[in-house]
């Protein structure tokens, strides 16, 4: 199926690794203009050159922006003043007892995984509106619907993000813009990979055995059994910000391995 992505204009924010980078890399096949961003130059240009020795024809640029900082923001819109497509990605987790927590714990959280995409919404989501076409996505976590105790910081993070998402789409009516959130199950990132690979000379296991434990034991309600690729979180990323998804306005899409139980 061609997406119709051609020459689109494609921002994802905090994208030099993880499902960031694996939803540049996605929309780089596409053939759309791409723009990675994360904090460090060093970061951004080696994603770039990653994006370009796998795709020669890859048309894909590199900015390096600390979106949570009035500098990094006017940097990104210097450099970007409008897009077709705003990939909200950018976003952080750790685990923080719930007691212990400071407010400090919760002003970041809220600052770098909320403030970051209402910003950049905020920029671009206008022209889209003019233009009559574009799409808004925020990659949210289905940590948004089933909160996790070690870290309800987080949680509180990902709801915000349904929040708004669903609260900006009904400013779409009648257009051709759309607003939507993914929620991307326990996926292996390159942060995942780590821990998985320490846990496992730990315990002097393999990684797959490991992976096999994770699931068995701490998420038992998973349907797939296994951590979900970026690719596949990329893929729904993809399907969703093409012409054929117009329909798909206000919705909070599951690529959670089937971890969520019942309708939402």
């Amino acid at each position: 199926m061609d997406l119709l992505l051609n020459n689109k204009k494609v921002l994802v924010s905090g994208s030099t690794t993880g499902i960031g980078y694996a939803i540049a890399k996605g929309f780089a096949k596409e053939g759309a203009l791409v723009y990675l961003n994360g904090r460090s130059e060093k970061n951004v240009n080696d994603a770039v050159s990653r994006i370009k020795r796998e795709i020669s024809e890859a048309k894909v640029f590199g900015i390096a922006a600390d979106l949570t900082t009035e500098e990094g923001f006017n940097s990104m819109v210097k450099e970007v003043p409008e897009v077709d497509i705003l990939v909200n990605n950018l976003g952080i987790y750790e685990p923080v007892n719930f007691f212990e927590s400071k407010d400090e714990d919760w002003l970041k959280m809220f600052n770098i995984n909320v403030l970051s995409g209402i910003r950049l919404t905020r920029l671009y989501m206008p022209k889209m509106l003019t233009n009559n076409w574009g799409r808004v996505l925020f990659i949210s976590s289905e940590s948004a619907i089933q909160i996790p105790t070690e870290m309800i910081h987080y949680g509180m993070s990902k709801t915000a993000q349904l929040s708004i998402a669903n609260g900006l789409a009904q400013l779409t009516k009648g257009t051709g813009v759309t607003v939507n959130s993914i929620l991307p199950g326990p996926t292996f990132s390159d942060g995942v990979e780590r821990f998985i690979g320490e846990l496992a000379v730990q315990k002097n296991l393999t990684p797959k055995e490991v992976e096999h434990q994770f699931f068995a034991e701490t998420r038992p309600l998973s349907l797939l059994q296994r951590f979900i690729t970026p690719d596949e979180v990329a893929s729904a990323v993809l399907y969703v910000s093409s012409q054929w998804a117009a329909a798909t306005n206000g919705a909070a899409i599951r690529v959670d391995g089937g971890i969520l139980k019942g309708i939402h």
